[in-house]
């Protein structure tokens, strides 16, 4: 099995490639050990010494460490996530804590429609070039022409994500929906 890892904008994630699906759909997040029941792959990474974050996309997994180094944490990811697929268990099954798409979303009523073409434009324009730099942004909420959005995986802590948001999300939402005055993050 060959594993690729590519760098992510956040210094302190790293993306891996197992070259197979890891999630069929949606994305999963776990920020913490306690949070890795019901998938035996996060429960793997998070015994390593050093992890302190671990993200599943549809076709790789990223990884977030505290104070570690990578040349010190990296081999250990990589035999994890190894003998993960080797053993055949599933990468998450049964009930899973982590955290999930579209929960807690709030907006008016009357903003449907509006908070339909975020959505879509997140999930067209947004989502894709996001997943390649390891991580995920959800809709969170939509109130009086400010858009909540909830930055995830890589992205998560990244010093570039306030720059994400304000200069691409943000202009992008304001080009195609001149309601929307503002993103901020959750």
């Amino acid at each position: 099995m060959f594993i690729q890892t590519e760098a992510t904008p956040n210094p302190a994630t790293l993306k891996f490639i197992p070259g197979r699906p890891v999630l069929g759909d949606g994305t999963l997040e776990f920020r913490a050990g306690e949070e890795t029941q019901g998938s035996p792959l996060a429960t793997r990474l998070f015994e390593i010494d050093g992890v302190t974050g671990v993200f599943f996309g549809s076709d790789f997994i990223s990884v977030t460490k505290g104070d570690s180094e990578w040349q010190h944490l990296k081999p250990a990811i990589l035999g994890a996530i190894m003998e993960h697929y080797q053993s055949g268990e599933p990468v998450a099954a049964g009930a899973q804590t982590g955290v999930s798409l579209g929960e807690g979303e709030s907006f008016a009523p009357e903003d449907a429609e509006t908070v339909n073409t975020i959505k879509e434009l997140l999930e067209t324009r947004v989502r894709p070039a996001v997943a390649q730099d390891g991580g995920d942004i959800t809709f969170q909420g939509y109130r009086d022409g400010i858009v909540f959005l909830h930055m995830r995986g890589a992205c998560s802590g990244c010093p570039s994500s306030t720059a994400t948001l304000r200069h691409g999300i943000e202009n992008l939402l304001r080009h195609f929906i001149p309601e929307v005055q503002e993103v901020r993050p959750v």
